[in-house]
């Protein structure tokens, strides 16, 4: 056992560039999780920097100086942001409120639905699983308005926090665009001479990372746009917060969509019930979420890295258990971030046993 551990050491950790990486991945993960709340509006602010720093580069690449190309990228993101607070979130809210007050009315109407299930299947279904089911219902959405009322009750601090982050990080996000050069060669004087591998790693994940954030940014808007529209000319309910939630839905490939699913069809069924209106709002979600994975997403993550399904739930699931939606958001540049260091991570092939025959003694 103690030399099966000496040469896995020897292979994948004598190398000084792997040594150096392996340090720094170390501090990086201490830092996580030791104060990763403390310094959320930094890292936030760094996020939101990178995100801007691609269309700050297509304006330096149309001979535009840098210091007017950040200006302008930052006067787009502040507008942004004024009509995110001052437009979209009092819709938003509106259209909760309204919902909230309809919830007793969709309650009633899916009750009297549940209520005559036993009658028309009674082989299947029994009126105790019914009654079950009913005060399970209930007790779920007693539980939440407790939440909700609690949440309202205690969210003073929760404001003033996001006030004093709106105040921050843009101020951070401002001097990461401007400054950028001079935060990069600050950090590099803590860093050794000898960092090719380093090197390698972030030229790698700063294409496919930026690709990706920059991609799913455009596939959110995108997508929620579209699924607004749509539901607004179809007349459903709520069309803004419903084409918000499909938007946010691209952040969990394959699962999202599925979920997403049931509130609509939740606010359609109760709306008009099982009718051609309740089926046209279905076929245009079904027929938005087909052209988002077979035209959408090849045409904004041609030069991102393939990953496996699999590797993708497992990679939701381990950084969503870690960081909750923001290890969602990152769960696949995460993973390409893993499958870049196995990629690229420097091995010795381990001394052959003098006892092992080879290919060639085999064949003497």
């Amino acid at each position: 056992m103690f030399d099966f551990i000496s040469s896995w050491y020897r292979r994948y950790f004598t190398d000084p560039q792997a040594a150096l990486l392996a340090v720094l991945l170390v501090i990086s993960g201490i830092i996580l999780f030791t104060m990763g709340k403390m310094l959320a509006p930094l890292f936030a602010a760094m996020i939101i920097a990178y995100l801007m720093e691609g269309a700050v580069k297509k304006f330096q690449s149309k001979k535009m100086p840098r210091f007017w190309a950040v200006i302008l990228v930052y006067l787009f993101f502040v507008a942004f942001m004024i009509f995110l607070l001052l437009g979209l979130m009092p819709l938003l809210s509106k259209q909760i409120s309204q919902f909230f007050q309809e919830v007793p009315y969709m309650i009633n109407n899916g009750q009297e639905l549940l209520m005559r299930l036993p009658e028309q299947y009674p082989e299947l279904i029994s009126q105790e699983y019914i009654n079950q089911l009913i005060l399970t219902i209930r007790d779920g959405f007693s539980t939440l308005g407790q939440n909700v009322l609690s949440f309202s009750v205690g969210s003073i601090p929760a404001i003033i926090t996001v006030l004093v982050y709106l105040i921050l990080v843009p101020l951070m996000i401002f001097f990461f665009l401007k400054d950028k050069d001079l935060i990069i060669m600050w950090v590099g004087r803590f860093l050794p001479k000898e960092r090719k591998l380093v090197n390698e790693i972030w030229t790698e994940m700063d294409a496919q990372i930026g690709n990706y954030v920059r991609g799913k940014f455009n596939e959110i808007i995108i997508v929620g746009g579209v699924a607004y529209v749509a539901f607004v000319l179809l007349g459903l309910n709520y069309a803004s917060l419903l084409g918000i939630i499909v938007g946010l839905s691209v952040l969990i490939p394959y699962i999202g969509a599925a979920v997403v699913t049931l509130p609509i069809a939740f606010v359609a069924y109760f709306q008009w019930g099982i009718t051609s209106e309740f089926i046209w709002v279905m076929v245009w979600y079904g027929v938005i979420q087909f052209l988002d994975g077979n035209v959408l997403v090849p045409i904004l993550f041609s030069e991102a890295v393939n990953l496996h399904p699999i590797a993708i739930i497992v990679a939701i699931l381990v950084f969503g258990g870690l960081w909750g939606f923001w290890g969602v958001f990152f769960a696949i540049p995460l993973a390409t971030l893993v499958k870049a260091l196995i990629n690229v991570w420097p091995t010795h092939e381990a001394d052959p046993d003098p006892d092992t025959p080879t290919i060639i003694d085999a064949t003497e």
